[in-house]
């Protein structure tokens, strides 16, 4: 991969090898040279090289060839390749085709056989031809492409997932996007198979699960120990620092996350308050320093894979995953955050996916370009994605149900929203119904103070609201508060279970559950902060006492 592509086919093979002989003393350096003597083997290459992301600059193509004269397989090959030159091979008796052609394929150039010598009679022609092609080439994206409809939840799945694994793709809407369309005419793929998913290879996934694209890619780790020092269940910002921290001081240790690094922290576009970062940095950008920290210390990260539930027996915990695979650790940590609350509203699940969104505002913000989109939620998670957002939409709505943003967000991110022209702040409003056919079209809006209603046209609506700790797998008698929050430390002393289920002779760490052994750390524990960096300082501390507890066993 890198260099375009001169593409040439011809039946005899003394004049194939001339010409590739020729051609490759000239653009070897600056092209790869590709031939092939076989019609069939040619048009299965292109599709192969289109895949890849390849570019062809020019064909070159004999005009007799058993299996198909030249002006046709050129004329199936601009299909693929529109922006290449077109270059036929012809000898005297064939001029006349050459130059109808001309006409019926915008056949650029036309070479007589033979041209000696190629400086004068290939070589100019060549040139004039790549200088042309030069001029409007635009390298295409070496990576991932995601073939799909915008408004498919599960293309919606695959490019957040992709996004939150830092995996760089490119998206093709089938309904906008000329070369998806040309990808998927060449494919000839059928409604059934989209969302379309092609690796970088070339190879192709239809319709695939999170799990076999993480299985293709490289992310679906496989377990590489028999037992754990430590075991970390969420890889936000608590667990990512827990990660590093024990890994670097020597303990054997696995991260296991659901779905992607970072969290909803993850998700933001600009976190400006972080200490050490006065331009403040995206939160992609700190999870990617995070893993590529975590990693080089030593930690294994298996993603993505949910944990099932956790068993203990003779002080070892048993990490149980979804798919019923085993994993022994001598402690546990607890880091796997929060989700954002489901609006139960009308019309809300009908559209999540087609235009209503949790989160996912980096994912979808190319979508809104010149559109009308309206966010729920009043803290910085929805002040950071407005912001963002801004860039792309005609105006962003923020949606509060009180007066205004001045009790539940940054004074830093209320500043920098009051002076964006683009966005408004609907204070004292609550939605009231999602609208639309296929996708999100429209909302129903109430005013709190004077109960008016109306219907606003919204192309998309990003939803931050309330959080809700990822807890309900947790069992093992570990004590939650009434909003599932974990409880820890001396706090559990408040529960009238607690001297029954705890049966060490010493009271439980700062970070420790009502079970020894398991800590729990970040947004999931009760009484936390709920700020990056006071996730990642529950992080760290959490391995001092999982030193303290290893000392025990």
């Amino acid at each position: 991969m890198g260099l375009p592509i001169i593409f040439s086919i011809d039946d005899d093979a003394q004049v194939l090898r001339a010409i590739t002989r020729d051609l490759k003393t000239k653009y070897r350096d600056t092209y790869r040279v590709l031939s092939t003597d076989s019609v069939k083997e040619a048009l299965e290459s292109l599709m192969d090289l289109q895949n890849k992301g390849e570019e062809v600059a020019i064909f070159i193509s004999d005009q007799r060839m058993p299996e198909m004269q030249g002006v046709d397989f050129l004329q199936k090959a601009k299909k693929i390749f529109p922006d290449a030159k077109r270059v036929l091979l012809t000898a005297y008796s064939d001029t006349d085709a050459a130059i109808k052609a001309i006409n019926d394929v915008q056949l650029d150039y036309y070479l007589m056989k033979p041209w000696d010598p190629p400086e004068e009679k290939l070589y100019p022609a060549i040139d004039d031809l790549l200088n042309d092609w030069q001029a409007d080439y635009r390298p295409d994206f070496k990576g991932i492409k995601v073939i799909g409809y915008q408004f498919s939840p599960k293309s919606h799945q695959i490019k957040d997932f992709l996004y939150g694994n830092l995996i760089p793709y490119t998206w093709m809407d089938i309904e906008t996007s000329e070369q998806g369309k040309l990808i998927c005419s060449t494919n000839q793929f059928e409604t059934a198979d989209f969302p379309v998913v092609i690796l970088e290879d070339g190879s192709l996934m239809k319709n695939p699960a999170v799990l076999d694209i993480a299985s293709k890619i490289g992310l679906n780790a496989t377990v590489k120990q028999q037992i754990y020092d430590v075991i970390i269940i969420g890889a936000g910002p608590a667990g990512l620092a827990a990660s590093v921290y024990g890994a670097s001081e020597g303990l054997s240790t696995l991260l296991i996350e659901r779905k992607a690094p970072g969290g909803q922290a993850g998700t933001s576009s600009r976190i400006e308050n972080y200490l050490g970062f006065p331009s403040g940095l995206s939160g992609a950008d700190l999870t990617r320093r995070a893993v590529t920290q975590a990693t080089r210390f030593g930690t294994e990260i298996l993603s993505p894979h949910s944990v099932k539930e956790i068993k203990v027996k003779d002080k070892y915990k048993t990490i149980v995953l979804e798919d019923g695979t085993e994993i022994t650790a001598k402690a546990v940590v607890i880091t796997t955050g929060v989700d954002y609350r489901k609006l139960e509203t009308q019309g809300i699940e009908d559209f999540t996916g087609k235009g209503v969104y949790y989160g996912a505002a980096n994912t979808e913000a190319t979508s809104c370009g010149n559109k009308e989109v309206y966010i729920l939620g009043g803290g910085n998670s929805a002040g950071q994605a407005a912001m963002y957002l801004s860039k792309f939409a005609n105006h962003v709505y923020v949606i509060v149900r009180k007066t205004d943003l001045s009790s539940s967000m940054s004074q830093y991110l209320i500043d920098q929203i009051s002076t964006t022209e683009n966005i408004t702040i609907l204070g004292c409003t609550e939605i009231l119904e999602a609208c639309g056919e296929n996708h999100l079209q429209g909302l129903k809006l109430v005013d709190l103070n004077t109960s008016e209603q109306r219907s606003v046209s919204a192309d998309a609506l990003f939803i931050f609201i309330g959080a809700k700790p990822y807890t309900d797998w947790v069992g093992l008698e570990i004590i939650k508060n009434s909003k599932g929050f974990i409880e820890t430390g001396r706090e559990m002393n408040n529960y009238q279970e607690f001297k029954r289920v705890w049966k060490v002779d010493r009271d439980p760490y700062l970070l420790e559950t009502s079970s020894p052994g398991i800590f729990a750390a970040g947004d999931v524990r009760a009484g936390a902060m709920n700020r990056v960096t006071s996730a990642v300082g529950e992080g760290s501390m959490s391995i001092n006492m999982v030193h303290q507890y290893l000392s025990e066993i």
